[in-house]
């Protein structure tokens, strides 16, 4: 059991973002014994898992781990870091994993790190398929295997098992591929037998750093401190705050129900917690609670599919901007009639969509009546096909169509303007996720693969897992 209130420092919501070093120096002076940081999301869409790539650039997440991993080394203290390279595939943690490496050559670090890769095997998954242990997400329905091997990587979004384990074991450093970002900071305190309910929802809380703060811009980070029967969380910033509004809110950011929260092998129940202020900058929660339930692992799932070419255009016309939804459909379908008239079937299954950015590109619906006409509108040409070359071949189609279409026929051609020339933009395949199921699981480790680097054993390496 824990004695005392366990302090985990976390720096920043997303590795790569920005640590700053002065908060790192609070929160250690304020204790912290251990660092830990989420490093990824699905926020930004499957090319990421697709390509098993990062969205951030090396740079940013070599300076912020570089200054994580020296502040560990110096205080004694794991740094753990989930969901790798942004997508948590095996070839976003061995990414991750090279540039933790290339820091501790250059700083002299010799941490025993623990790799904790979640990737999957397909034949795994069909076996588990056809025993029943995957289930669908809304709005998905029954898996068929012919979507798992349309994906080009899967992952399963693990617990903090993995990396109790890991921690168990000795880790200095824990690089995971993808897990729940409350698992990542929630680890470390129920390793050390901290409250269970009051170390998962600290962990919801601190999960995106200083967003569960009064002034969201005003740091990067903050620390949670977990106790006997709750937690407290205060900014890294001095010059910020936590309001009891601020953090309760944190509830509602990526969760359907902002009074529980569904983890690997439980739910979160913050029904009956009560948010108080201990001094102007930290809030103390308590009353939450934990039930347990079978365990299961989010599965995530992502494919190339097929491919666009966009063209781009501004209009200020007050003819075309006053009848804009008219403008619209009219244009669309021409430039329908245009490709089959000039492509015919060899186009196959195409797809073009108009996006009047300025109007209701976000949304997509029709605004109310009377909504004013906007001073100029963006409209974004979209062609998909099945191969890059026809999808830039019905965009070369659609051309003069696109940038000279009259909304009354009895008028000169206008010329709107564009940006670029040439006018197609070749954007290659879409990215898609494909599967939004869960795995049931008895053993939180038989999806997991864990692996050691132990610089201090002059760089052995082994599987154990």
């Amino acid at each position: 059991m824990a004695s005392g209130p366990i302090r985990i420092l976390v720096p920043v919501g997303s590795l790569g973002a920005g640590v700053r070093e002065d908060e790192l120096a609070y929160g250690l002076a304020r204790g912290a014994q251990a660092i830990a940081t989420d490093a990824g999301s699905t926020d930004s869409g499957a090319a990421y898992l697709a390509l098993g790539k990062s969205k951030n650039d090396r740079g940013s997440v070599k300076r912020d781990l570089a200054l994580l991993m020296k502040a560990g080394a110096e205080a004694g203290i794991p740094v753990i870091v989930g969901t790798c390279g942004q997508a948590g595939g095996d070839r976003n943690l061995d990414w991750t994993r090279d540039i933790a490496l290339e820091i501790a050559r250059e700083l002299g670090l010799r941490p025993k790190i623990a790799l904790l890769y979640s990737e999957q095997d397909k034949a795994v998954l069909k076996a588990k398929n056809a025993a029943g242990k995957i289930r669908p997400l809304a709005p998905l329905g029954r898996l068929e295997d012919a979507t798992l091997e349309a994906c080009d990587h899967i992952v399963a979004a693990m617990g903090a098992e993995p990396y109790i384990a890991a921690l168990d074991s000795g880790a200095d450093l824990v690089l995971g591929g993808r897990t729940t970002d409350t698992a990542v900071i929630g680890c470390f305190a129920l390793w050390r037998g901290a409250h269970v309910a009051a170390t998962w929802h600290a962990a919801k809380v601190a999960e995106c750093g200083a967003q569960c703060t009064v002034n969201t811009g005003e740091g990067s980070g903050v620390l949670i401190s977990i106790g006997d029967d709750g937690f407290e969380v205060e900014p890294l910033s001095l010059t910020n705050q936590c309001s009891p509004q601020s953090v309760s809110a944190h509830m509602l950011y990526e969760n359907s129900n902002p009074f529980r929260l569904t983890e690997p092998g439980g739910v979160l129940d913050v029904t009956d917690s009560i948010y108080a202020p201990v001094d102007e900058r930290t809030v103390r929660v308590t009353g939450s609670r934990w039930e347990p339930q079978p365990y299961t692992m989010k599965l995530e799932g992502a494919a190339a599919g097929r491919f666009q070419t966009i063209m781009l255009i501004g209009i200020q016309d007050p003819e075309v901007l006053s009848r804009l939804d008219e403008f619209h459909d009219k244009l669309l379908h021409a430039l329908y009639q245009r490709v089959h008239r000039t492509i015919g079937e060899a186009a196959g299954d195409f797809h073009i969509s108009l996006r009047l950015y300025g109007w209701n590109a976000v949304s997509g619906e029709q605004p109310p009546p009377g909504t004013p006409a906007p001073r100029e509108v963006g409209v974004l040409f979209i062609a998909t096909a099945d191969s890059q070359a026809m999808a830039t071949q019905i965009a070369n189609a659609c051309n003069a169509y696109f940038f000279h279409f009259p909304l009354l026929r009895d008028k000169e051609l206008p010329s709107y303007g564009f940006p670029f020339t040439p006018a197609e933009v070749e954007r290659g395949p879409i990215y898609e996720f494909r599967l939004n199921h869960v795995v049931e699981t008895d053993d939180p480790f038989e999806l997991i693969r864990t692996q050691w680097i132990d610089l201090s054993e002059e760089g052995t390496a082994h599987a154990d897992r």
